[in-house]
Order: structure tokens, then C-alpha cells, then sequence
């Protein structure tokens, strides 16, 4: 994100509830045909191989681990209370948390609290530097309850602008145009309508020429 910050783009994260954008929408995940959710895992594994994530395949216990809430909740009381860093690594250490082995089910209490007291600013959660205190964590897990509608506006306020899954991406670019964007595989459009410089994606001559 320094790089975009660089050329003058502000990027806000907000955390939405991919459940309630399913079924406000009328979409179906993938997971849910077995054809595509059997290509899913394989493609997906094939991103995760070229950015040097460790992900080895979906939790077989995804839809308890889908739950997230709580700790959607959490998460903005973080926005609202904390630094932006402090959010946005916490934002980075749950997801991980969640998406690779151990796959810890984070809608259980016991599991987020643990979570929020190991986050640091590393995702070993062994070094760098915690991102809260045990204090902290109380505060956070007692505000949860203070950021119910903003997950449920948040997630309608999505719909409303024609998602229906995610990553959602909602970009205005310098002339003031806006624009919306789907999946995590599209950067390349969103640069392009950003007017950001980018490599595109090409294949290179044969070296035997």
C-alpha cells in the first residue's frame, strides 16, 4: 500500500460480512457446487504458492470457521479505537488465523480473545510488537457489541452497490469518477482506471530467438 500511497491513493478497508452479502444478493458461494469448490482449493492454492503463503487448502470445518461476526465486530471497534497500523495488522494477523493451519475458529470467544492477546505486528505473533495489552483485548471484546449495526449497515450499504461477493472493490479514481470492481485477481483494471503506473501481465520472447 506504500507504493499506491506514493502515487496518491487512499485505500479503506472495511470489513463486511460475506454471508449477509450471499444472501441479501441471491448469490451462492462456490464452496456450496462441489465442481467449483473442488477448482477453488486448487486455485487458490495456486495464488497462495506465487505470494509465498503457506495455505494448503480450505479448513475442512469451514462453514463453524465462516462465522466471523465476532470477530468482524472486533475489528471495527479496533478501526474506530486504535492507530490505523494497529488495525490493519490485526486485520492481516485474524485472517491469517484463520485461513491457515491451525485454522482457529475465531467465533468462539475463548479462540478471539487468545488471538487478539498473540497478534503483534508480525504474523508469527512470536516477534515483533504486541498490538494490545490484556486491557486492550477486554475493551475490544466488550465493544463488540457497539459495532453490531455498523457490520450490518456496512455489509447492506455493499449490496446496495452491487456486490455480491468478495474482495469488493469500490474505486474513484482522480477525475472523480467511481467505478466497482470484483475479485482479487482484477489489480490490473484498477490500475489502469486509477491511471497508476503497472506492469500488466505478458508474455516475454522465446529466449531462443
Amino acid at each position: 500500500m506504500d507504493k499506491l500511497a506514493a502515487h496518491g491513493v487512499e485505500v479503506e478497508f472495511h470489513p463486511v460480512f460475506l454471508g449477509g452479502i450471499n444472501n441479501l444478493s441471491g448469490n451462492r458461494p462456490p464452496w456450496m457446487l462441489p465442481a467449483k469448490a473442488k477448482y477453488l482449493d486448487t486455485d487458490t492454492c495456486r495464488a497462495a504458492e506465487r505470494l509465498s503463503i503457506p495455505f494448503k487448502g480450505s479448513p475442512p470445518d469451514l462453514f463453524s470457521l465462516a462465522k466471523t461476526l465476532s470477530p468482524l465486530r472486533a475489528l471495527h471497534y479496533i478501526k474506530e479505537h486504535y492507530p490505523r497500523s494497529k488495525f490493519l495488522a490485526a486485520f492481516r494477523f485474524l485472517f491469517h488465523k484463520l485461513w491457515l493451519p491451525p485454522h482457529v475458529n475465531l467465533a468462539e470467544d475463548a479462540n478471539l480473545t487468545a488471538a487478539l492477546a498473540e497478534a503483534t505486528d508480525e504474523l508469527d505473533g512470536g516477534s515483533g510488537v504486541k498490538l494490545f495489552t490484556d486491557e486492550d483485548v477486554d475493551k475490544i471484546m466488550q465493544g463488540r457489541a457497539s459495532m453490531k449495526e455498523r457490520v450490518k449497515n456496512l455489509t447492506g450499504e455493499a449490496v446496495d452497490k452491487g456486490a455480491f461477493g468478495a474482495p469488493w472493490l469500490w474505486v474513484t479514481n482522480g477525475q472523480g469518477k467511481t467505478e466497482a470492481f470484483f475479485g482479487s485477481d482484477r489489480f490490473n483494471h484498477v490500475y489502469r482506471f486509477l491511471g497508476v503506473p503497472f506492469q500488466d501481465v505478458e508474455v516475454l520472447p522465446s529466449s531462443k530467438l
